[in-house]
């Protein structure tokens, strides 16, 4: 009897077994099926006649969201968003290099306060856009980068011109994603475009292969063997390369919501304001410093310029800051940044940071009550461990905490002397450019001069752009942006080259404005050929290029250092002449006798007619450190 009962567990053993085994093969078969679309399949009908393409998808989305330009490198990979995009009244514009084409979608997030888009091909093309990637992710600027791909099958098989593209951009963009079916583009593309703007704005990426792209027939050509298969292994191949394809195009054309989604914006808290609002109300020397982000949505410019004139603190305004207060304003200070934060007793830090330009807080006074707002806490805090303490570091959009930092603030005043101090300050360094202006140069033209001109006859309307070293170098400190939004600069990372891909956002955005580029010789190497773009695009901006034969703000520090001047130096290039030759107009300035200003109004006049022009300027060398001006 025990004998019998001891071994009735092991009969039903095989019997559990088999029930195991059976269930397994269940959940993987059935796992199988859904990884290879048949379920959706069931629900969801292949539309084999229609040649609607995942291009229209695209172009559907952008259009939802507003997006008025697409800037692209043409390619294969990409066709079909360009011509959908086309004829849904998007305007196209095509570069000469894909770094132009992210460029220019980057100046048009900052003037817009949208997504810029761009779209690259495969491989080499998607290479050329990661530097301007990485300028918009350290200026914060909401891109989509849209690349095309190699088919969702040949990838990591040696297609052409196929990498992996996704490790390349996930450093480099706060959301990526690779579409694998076309029923996928649209709630993609929408979710890119939130994720750029939530938050701490970014660059976003959405890679898209080629045959979510085009229609069904050209797919199915390409994808599926033509002749019946023989045999059991061709058939089998058959089989899996129609599903696919049919996995491909399922559900493709079903209505879907295409407009944006919420956008998660942080915002400080009352009790943040507040503590805020009492450390400054204490204040006898309150200085504010601005940054970019300062000038992003929601709070449009306007309204921000308004609270900052009504909370009465003297201010710097850095990146896309500048010219929010107009020229000459009396709180805008602008010389001697460094000596102010040390006398200043609370410093606001709004929208700005300590790295290298704030000599990661070091110019920030021990004694000083600081109080700073940034969306991105992890930037708020750099340094924060060595260098400097934070008083209150408030996580929030930056412009609506300066609204509401102004409206608890109303009435206070601060003693003006202290405004007069540091006015006065501003007055003797701009002594020294005018005495500088008047040092004579052995050769050329004085940079300091020219700029002092260039700032006398621009309108209220120009948007500056600013590309280069020593010469952009000068100009910052002379040439003052008109108003909130008119200044476009690349941003921390000081990237060379953004010139002609900013200049083209900045004129579609504002075409009634006047868009001036100031480039230094080094740099407008890497826009010219981009006056093709322009000539070809009819849109007229007016470069004025530093031309002083050299990379000097290097040449500088190495020749003294290490004594030589090698990689340094470049030539009197006549850039107005290789202009000319591209179908721009070309201009030359080389001596005093050569009437700067009528010059610089005659390329005023021939951009007013339409016409793109460069206006090549032979200078001499500036040192602002010693004063010196060397030929």
């Amino acid at each position: 009897m025990e004998t019998l009962t001891a071994a009735a567990p092991a009969g039903s053993f095989f019997p559990s077994f088999l029930l195991l085994a059976c269930g397994t093969l269940v959940a993987a078969l059935l796992g199988c099926a859904h990884r290879l679309g048949l379920f959706y399949q069931l629900m969801h009908k292949v539309d084999k006649a229609s040649i609607q393409h995942g291009g229209e998808n695209v172009a559907a989305v952008l259009r939802a969201h507003g997006v008025r330009f697409l800037f692209t490198l043409v390619g294969g990979h990409i066709s079909p968003i360009l011509v959908a995009c086309e004829k849904l009244g998007i305007r196209v514009v095509d570069t000469r290099h894909e770094v132009t084409a992210v460029f220019a979608a980057d100046a048009v997030a900052r003037l817009t306060g949208t997504v810029g888009v761009a779209a690259v091909t495969a491989g080499p093309g998607l290479t050329n856009t990661v530097t301007a990637v990485k300028n918009a992710q350290i200026a914060q600027s909401p891109v989509l980068l849209l690349g095309g791909a190699a088919s969702t099958l040949l990838q990591n098989r040696g297609a052409l011109q196929a990498i992996d593209q996704m490790a390349l951009f996930r450093p480099l963009c706060k959301f990526c994603a690779s579409v694998r079916r076309v029923r996928d583009i649209v709630p993609t593309l929408r979710a890119a475009m939130v994720a750029a703007q939530s938050g701490t704005p970014g660059p976003v990426f959405v890679e898209l292969p080629v045959d979510v792209l085009y229609p069904y027939f050209i797919v199915q050509k390409e994808m599926v063997p033509a002749k019946p298969p023989k045999g059991l292994v061709a058939r089998m191949v058959t089989w899996y390369l129609e599903n696919h394809l049919a996995n491909l195009f399922a559900g493709a054309w079903e209505p879907r919501p295409e407009g944006p989604l919420p956008l998660d914006i942080p915002q400080a808290s009352p009790q943040q304001v507040q503590r805020c609002v009492e450390i400054l109300s204490r204040a006898k020397r309150p200085l504010v410093v601005l940054g970019s982000q300062a000038l992003l949505p929601p709070i449009p410019a306007d309204r921000l310029r308004t609270a900052v004139e009504t909370l009465g603190i003297p201010c710097f305004l850095g990146g896309m800051a500048r010219g929010l207060l107009g020229r000459n304003h009396p709180l805008h200070i602008r010389q001697n940044r460094s000596a102010a934060l040390k006398k200043a007793d609370v410093v606001l830090l709004a929208g700005i940071v300590c790295d290298f330009r704030l000599s990661y807080g070091r110019v920030l006074s021990r004694s000083s009550k600081i109080i700073i707002v940034n969306r991105n806490r992890k930037e708020m805090l750099m340094n924060s461990d060595m260098f400097w303490k934070p008083q209150e570091a408030v996580q929030g959009d930056v412009g609506s905490f300066v609204v509401t930092l102004a409206e608890g603030l109303k009435g206070q005043t601060w003693a003006s002397d202290w405004a007069e101090e540091l006015r006065q300050a501003d007055r003797q360094k701009e002594q020294t450019f005018r005495e500088k202006a008047l040092t004579p140069v052995g050769q050329h033209l004085n940079p300091v001069r020219v700029l002092q001109l260039v700032e006398e006859i621009l309108p209220d309307n120009t948007i500056l752009v600013v590309d280069g070293g020593d010469f952009v170098g000068t100009a910052a400190h002379l040439v003052q942006p008109r108003g909130p939004l008119r200044w476009l600069d690349p941003g921390a990372f000081g990237t060379l080259g953004v010139g002609a891909g900013f200049a083209l956002g900045a004129k579609l955005c504002r075409p009634d404005a006047e868009v001036w580029c100031l480039f230094g010789d080094g740099a407008f190497g890497y826009s010219l050929i981009e006056f093709d773009t322009f000539v070809r695009h009819k849109i007229p901006v007016i470069a004025l290029v530093g031309n002083d034969a050299g990379w000097t703000q290097i040449s500088r520090e190495q020749v003294p250092c290490l004594g030589s001047n090698v990689a340094c130096g470049l030539a009197y290039t006549d850039y107005h002449k290789a202009a000319m030759g591209l179908g721009a107009q070309g201009l030359l300035l080389s001596r005093e006798k050569d009437q700067v200003v009528e010059v610089l109004r005659d390329a005023q006049q021939q951009c007013r007619d339409g016409h793109p022009v460069v206006v090549n300027i032979l200078i001499g060398r500036t040192d602002f450190r010693d004063g010196s001006i060397a030929v």
